[in-house]
């Protein structure tokens, strides 16, 4: 008798990248993270030759320490949120896209990663592969970096399958409603004189190099999100805004958009602006006492929405006259979200 023709049709591959985490709070452990993150010369746009001696024998050596007693903060008795918010995210995925995907997580930078991922997708010798760097806004640094390494891996092995990247989710129905729920949740327990916006800064000259045609001008240009500046990380944030404080019910005069975590005081270079700490000192004074804080560049809860916006803006809110700074949890896992991921993934 003949014998049954078989499918050559094999699993999708996902592969799930957020940026990166320390093995531990440790010194040791930290300074092995901040040494590959910031010495990636998408990160710091600095010739090798300035970037690692500059990095490595300098910097990282001195902000290693500090940086290590700010994660033992953050740590749970699972580890690093980041992580774990991605393995649950991976596994909630995996249950919802079905046996006809293959769901696999790694970091940019430390463990998991991007490589021990990429081998997991390769050993079940999957159709395609699906890559969704878990930053909505894309930025040279973080959605750049990550397709830059998955590019360079790929590209050693001799059968390369089918990629594609989910390079921005910034207006993504899913995303925006994710973390509209959980806002309308916050509001609901009091009242807030103003919501601010808080993304992830980067240097104004990373947003000026990937400029279309020059169509950047770091200001008005941002109103409009269209085909020119669809890629500029600085016109995705405002957009972000925009789709968030529609969905909250938000007038143009209700809510603020900032940039936190530069590095400015080191590299003497202007960050996109305004400063969230220098825009949060001047509210009690115009009589807005009562703060909701999202972060909407950040999918799982970290250092920087944890500690940074949750504790120290919150800190520095209440020194200036402040009642009440509130931070909106990320996604992480919520049902919600895990949802909008899956459908991101089916609709690639």
């Amino acid at each position: 008798m003949p014998s049954t023709p078989t499918s050559s049709k094999g699993r999708i591959g996902v592969l799930l990248v957020n940026l990166g985490t320390p093995d531990s709070p440790q010194t040791s452990d930290v300074r092995r993270y901040l040494n590959e993150f910031l010495t990636d010369g998408r990160v710091i746009d600095m010739p090798a030759a300035v970037r690692y001696p500059l990095f490595q024998g300098l910097i990282v050596p001195l902000r290693a320490p500090k940086s290590a007693k700010i994660y033992q903060q953050l740590w749970t008795e699972r580890g690093s949120p980041l992580l774990y918010h991605g393995l649950d995210l991976q596994k909630l995925v995996q249950e919802q896209l079905g046996k006809e995907y293959l769901v696999a997580f790694g970091m940019r930078y430390q463990n998991p990663s991007i490589e021990s991922a990429l081998q997991e997708l390769r050993d079940a010798a999957v159709e395609r592969i699906i890559v969704l760097p878990l930053f909505p806004q894309y930025a040279a640094a973080s959605t750049g970096s990550v397709q830059e390494k998955v590019m360079e891996l790929v590209s050693k092995w001799w059968v390369v399958p089918s990629i594609s990247f989910i390079s921005t989710f910034v207006d993504d129905p899913g995303f925006i409603s994710s973390f509209a729920t959980l806002g309308k949740a916050e509001m609901a327990k009091r009242d807030y004189d103003h919501v601010v916006f808080s993304y992830h800064g980067i240097p104004e000259r990373h947003v000026l190099k990937g400029s279309h045609k020059g169509y950047c001008k770091l200001g008005n240009c941002c109103n409009n999100y269209n085909k020119n500046n669809r890629y500029c990380y600085r016109a995705q944030c405002f957009e972000t805004s925009r789709q968030l404080a529609q969905a909250l019910g938000l007038a143009p005069e209700q809510y603020t958009t900032s940039f936190q975590s530069r590095l400015q005081s080191r590299l003497r270079d202007p960050w996109l602006q305004p400063y969230t700490d220098e825009v949060l000192k001047e509210m009690p004074a115009k009589g807005i006492k009562n703060v909701l804080a999202f972060s909407p560049a950040f999918v799982a809860d970290c250092l920087e929405t944890t500690i940074e916006v949750g504790e120290e803006f919150k800190e520095m809110f209440e020194e200036a006259g402040g009642s009440h700074w509130q931070l909106v949890p990320s996604l992480n896992s919520n049902p919600e979200w895990v949802q909008a991921v899956t459908s991101m993934i089916r609709r690639n």
